[in-house]
């Protein structure tokens, strides 16, 4: 195997694996005294790092090689989930005060908090089995692929490698080594993807040309209801069902608004990560177009969708160039192992052992948090030979119907939790697990799909993101339905948590965490979003 890197790439490459080492280092100096620093850097991380830190948790290898893959084949319809930057706004705005107030290290303590105990262990235990069987394995696999092409490297090399690399400086340095890692990953990804497009755009005679060779077909957001793949009404419904979930809920993210020390910095981070949630489409989706109009125009070839990426940086970019981007490509792959790493460890230490044993020493919490992601490390690992298995096309289509069945039952209780203070904690359990159970059944009924016919054969081959839709309405109907046949819960234990028990302190300090120039940025990226989707209209 040859690397499409020379000499004067490794040098960059080199360098910038150095700057890395110099972060981790001097994060590393700075110890951890406590839980509070180890898993959440100290709760007094700056609105720029939260920005940038929320980008690079959710760019992983597998999510720049798919989304450049699906630009080059189908087009602008996956740029619905890029244009979730709107979600994000959601985070700052509506969920993140109840998540300061409650003073929860982790989602799953949160829920305990509103609900009860049940709530929590569901979603702890629930969380841990997904990273590890999905976040954790698909970005090893992903990114030992990307890796092994790069440096002209084994698979198994470059998918180790980087997993011991990354599982170090995390098991080390904790949060603020992520953190302020992830940082710097951001600006490398972004210069090196920015590169790629202004190249492919010159290289093909500029955008209206792009436009012309393309078709309007690969330039549409809006396919019909009737579409297998991209109905119109299921990536802008259905995507903001699995967009809550994902954005506002899942710890893998909300933790890195939470490291904070306030409601007001907290926000600022998300509105900064939402404008750069935008920057996907410029730099991973519309290369994928450029490469497929570039193959058209005999340019360059590639034999199947995931060669995108790596063969636009092999054909468009100068020496030297090819190492940054090489970075860039092992930045979204660190940081997203990195981020989940740190999520694993934080709620099993906190979530599950503190749960268990709640007089533990902190001393003693810091060395089961760096045991836990030893773990994780190790589990990724073995789990690698599984993923060569399933193969990666497939298993990206796969995780992200998989999300579209997971995520209703928990978005429509966050949701509900926060809005409506009646939602109870009967309530909160039932819907959690009925949800799972309608997930397992649609999962199982997918898989022997052949065997079935009549309603059980629509159930199962209906679109995955209407089936977000029909999940989300189920769930919500069970959690109204059950808090109305219930006893409403003890008002005066969920004060500050759910918008009918705000005090009037809780309101004034809500309305002074607001500057108007947040609102000015907030309603500015809003219509951004519009635009995008009025532009893209094929």
């Amino acid at each position: 195997m040859e690397s499409i890197l020379e000499t004067a790439d490794w040098w960059v490459l080199a360098a910038y694996l150095l700057a890395l080492i110099g972060v981790a280092i001097w994060v590393v100096l700075q110890k951890n005294k406590n839980t509070e620093d180890y898993f959440l850097a100290g709760r007094n991380v700056g609105w720029f790092v939260i920005g940038a830190s929320i980008f690079a948790s959710n760019i992983g290898s597998e999510h720049v090689v798919g989304l450049a893959g699906t630009g080059a084949e189908s087009g602008m319809p996956m740029a619905h989930y890029e244009l979730h930057a709107w979600i994000v706004l959601l985070l700052g705005w509506l969920f993140l005060p109840f998540y300061f107030r409650s003073k929860a290290f982790t989602m799953p303590e949160f829920l305990e908090k509103r609900f009860d105990s049940r709530s929590r262990w569901f979603l702890s235990v629930f969380s841990l089995v997904g990273y590890v069987i999905t976040k954790v394995s698909v970005t090893i696999y992903a990114g030992g692929i990307v890796v092994s092409e790069l440096l002209g490297i084994p698979f198994w090399y470059g998918a180790i490698g980087i997993v011991v690399f990354t599982g170090a400086y995390t098991i080390i340095g904790g949060m603020k080594a992520v953190i302020y890692t992830e940082t710097l990953q951001t600006v490398i990804l972004i210069a090196g993807s920015l590169i790629i497009t202004y190249l492919g755009l010159q290289k093909v005679g500029g955008w209206e040309e792009l436009r012309l060779i393309a078709g309007s077909e690969h330039f549409n957001l809006w396919r019909p209801i009737s579409d297998p793949d991209f109905p119109w009404t299921g990536m802008l419904i259905g995507g903001t069902i699995v967009g809550i979930w994902y954005w506002c809920t899942d710890q893998y993210i909300v933790q890195r608004t939470l490291a904070a020390n306030n409601i007001k910095i907290g926000r600022r981070g998300a509105i900064f990560g939402a404008y750069l949630k935008l920057l996907p489409i410029f730099i991973f989706l519309i290369p994928g177009i450029i490469a497929f109009a570039l193959a058209k125009q005999g340019v360059l070839t590639y034999e199947k969708s995931d060669e995108v990426f790596p063969v636009l940086v092999k054909t468009l970019l100068p020496v030297g160039l090819k190492g940054l981007v090489a970075g860039g490509l092992m930045a979204a792959l660190m940081s997203s192992l990195a981020s989940v790493f740190n999520s694993c460890s934080t709620i099993f230490t906190i979530d599950i052992y503190k749960k268990l044993k709640p007089l533990t020493a902190e001393n003693k919490l810091l060395r089961i948090g760096k045991v836990a992601t030893s773990i994780v490390v190790v589990l990724g690992i073995i789990w690698i030979p599984i993923m060569e298995k399933i193969g990666g096309g497939v298993l990206y289509q796969y995780l992200q119907s998989v999300q579209s069945y997971i995520a209703p039952p928990i978005t429509a209780v966050f949701l509900l939790g926060i809005i409506w203070k009646r939602v109870n904690s009967k309530a909160a359990i039932i819907t959690l697990f009925s949800g799972l159970v309608v997930a397992a059944l649609r999962i199982l009924a997918e898989i022997y799909q052949a065997d079935l016919s009549g309603a059980f054969l629509e159930f199962a081959t209906i679109n995955f993101a209407h089936m977000a839709i029909f999940m989300f309405v189920f769930s919500v109907i069970v959690c109204i339905g059950v808090s109305l046949a219930t006893n409403p819960p003890n008002y005066g234990l969920i004060k500050g948590l759910t918008f009918g028990t705000l005090s009037a302190e809780d309101r004034q300090l809500n309305r002074e965490s607001i500057s108007t120039i947040d609102i000015v940025l907030s309603l500015l990226l809003i219509a951004v979003v519009v635009f995008i989707l009025s532009y893209f209209t094929g």
